[in-house]
Parts: C-alpha cells; sequence; structure tokens
C-alpha cells in the first residue's frame, strides 16, 4: 500500500512556499493529496473550484499529487483516503502552538495518523497567502512569489491587468 499524505489547508491562493513543502513532502510520501478546505464561514478571495483549478495547473508536473476538497474534521477525510499522514507546514515559532494542538488533537481522534512538520524554506519562511493578497491587492510585485497561473488570477481579482 503506497504511503499517502494529506496536506490540507484553505491554499487562498496557493503559493510557492506551499510549493516548496510540497515538492520536499513528496521525497517521503509517494501520493499526497492536497486538499482543499471548504469552510463556508471563511471568507476567501477565490471559490473553492478556482482554488483547485490553480493548484492544478501548478501541479500539472506531479502525478503523484491528487487534488481535492474536504469538509468535516480532517482526520476523518484522511482515513477515507487511507492516508498515513497529515502534512503540515511551520514558518515560524509563531505556527508552532496552534499546530501543536491541531497535532494533538488528530492525534486523540485518530491515533493511526500521524502529523508531519516541514518547515518552510528559509527563502519563504515571510510568505502566507494573507500577507500576498495583502501586497497583491496595493499593486505591491508578488511575482516569483506564485505560481504563474496565480500571480495572473490575482492580478485579475485586483483589476490590475
Amino acid at each position: 500500500m503506497p504511503d499517502i499524505a494529506v496536506y490540507p489547508g484553505s491554499f487562498d491562493p496557493i503559493t510557492n512556499g506551499h510549493l516548496d513543502i510540497l515538492q520536499r513532502a513528496l521525497k517521503i510520501f509517494d501520493k499526497i493529496i492536497v486538499a482543499v478546505a471548504k469552510n463556508p464561514v471563511k471568507k476567501t478571495l477565490f471559490t473553492t473550484e478556482e482554488r483547485m483549478e490553480m493548484i492544478r495547473i501548478s501541479l500539472q508536473d506531479h502525478p503523484q499529487v491528487a487534488i481535492d476538497t474536504f469538509d468535516g474534521l480532517l482526520v476523518n477525510y484522511a482515513k477515507q483516503q487511507n492516508a498515513r499522514a497529515i502534512l503540515r507546514g511551520m514558518r515560524a515559532v509563531t505556527d508552532f502552538e496552534y499546530e501543536f494542538q491541531l497535532a494533538m488533537m488528530n492525534r486523540r481522534l485518530e491515533p493511526e495518523i500521524e502529523t508531519v512538520f516541514l518547515m518552510t524554506g528559509l527563502r519563504w519562511v515571510f510568505l502566507s497567502s494573507s500577507i500576498l493578497k495583502e501586497a497583491a491587492v496595493h499593486g505591491g510585485n508578488i511575482e516569483g512569489m506564485v505560481p504563474e497561473i496565480v500571480f495572473h488570477r490575482l492580478r485579475e481579482k485586483f483589476g490590475l491587468e
């Protein structure tokens, strides 16, 4: 049975920091499912479908990556997918407390599924989707921080193209 990990997130939008984590995780796992969270309460810039399309285009050269959506408990989704791990990226110490709490709750709910943390590469340690959107809305040059498709979609969304 292949080693499967679920890489969950809102990915609103996916950044090169996310891709860095994913590409390094592909050296560890046979298959990774990028699981876009459906959260009707959370206000997102892009629809679920738009986010999935950008991810799909960004990862078209990686057949060992699947893109899917989920709602509800992440560990339930991971178990349904026969995943043995949940993949999480961390940028800085500020991410640790929240991620640690999530990992402990997930372990309590489903002890057979491990959480694997990968540190974001130094090049991307400052980058978050929120900061990126803030820069983009004000016309900041975000080229090289996101996949090309995301760069163009953000510029379209904010009327910069």
